[in-house]
């Protein structure tokens, strides 16, 4: 079977000819693909060149226009016009040929734009008028049985109307009392014992020592009697020493 099947295919079915020329095809055509691929990778690199310079030249210009105020007079020579140069800096150039950069206009705005543009989005909510509304210029009405689009918004913005027993509190009158009565306590008392601002309120009271000067041990002297601790058990000599110049 082995043998029958090799025999076989190289009879009936492989053709080595047919095999060669197909490859040699698809060699070419990889060559032809390859070819044009190299041609457009050059026209992109060409193009990017040409718009890197045209960005380039339209942001020197723009530059020239925002400083055209450098440009030389015939009293005084600019910074790009140095009299030590033998020719003006190509600068000097762009700056005669550029017109100077203007100052940018503020748009104002019209005051009843959002009513023709923002009404139909519903992106603010409208004043609503005694009068009859008009409709949105250039708006037609959608077909079918909807209702007009003023009406809804007035339905929609409408205030709210609760309910008795949703606006009413949940506690009763009484103990609402009692808690603003609390609150009101609370917030007026500032402490127990009144103070009174005499001298001679205060001449009857007894003077309460301190805890630190009450003790069994006594007063400390320091910061009393001297500020300075002197201890001549830890001296080297048996005098002060002294500064002697």
């Amino acid at each position: 079977q082995k043998r029958w099947r090799g025999y076989y295919v190289r009879k009936y079915i492989h053709n080595y000819y047919a095999l060669k020329k197909y490859l040699e095809a698809i060699s070419v055509n990889n060559e032809i693909v390859r070819n044009e691929l190299q041609e457009y990778a050059e026209m992109k690199e060409k193009e990017e060149k040409r718009k890197d310079i045209e960005k380039k030249e339209k942001e020197k210009k723009y530059q020239a226009r925002k400083m055209h105020y450098l440009l030389s007079t015939e009293k005084i020579a600019g910074i790009y016009n140095s009299p030590f140069r033998k020719s003006p800096d190509p600068m000097e150039l762009l700056l005669q040929k550029s017109k100077p950069l203007s100052h940018r206009q503020q748009q104002t705005k019209s005051p009843f734009a959002y009513e023709l543009y923002d009404w139909p989005t519903c992106k603010r909510p409208p004043t609503f008028s005694t009068a009859q509304l008009l409709p949105p210029i250039g708006r037609q009405k959608p077909q079918g049985p909807f209702r007009d689009t003023a009406e809804v918004l007035q339905q929609r913005y409408k205030p709210l109307e609760p309910t008795l027993r949703v606006a009413a509190s949940i506690n009763s009158p009484l103990e609402k009392a009692r808690e603003e009565m609390k609150k009101e306590e609370w917030r007026n008392c500032i402490h127990d014992n009144e103070f009174l601002p005499f001298s001679s309120y205060h001449k009857n009271e007894k003077y309460d020592p301190s805890i630190h000067r009450s003790v069994k041990y006594g007063q400390e002297t320091y910061g009393i009697k001297h500020f300075r601790e002197v201890q001549p058990k830890k001296w080297v000599a048996d005098k002060v020493s002294h500064c002697i110049f």
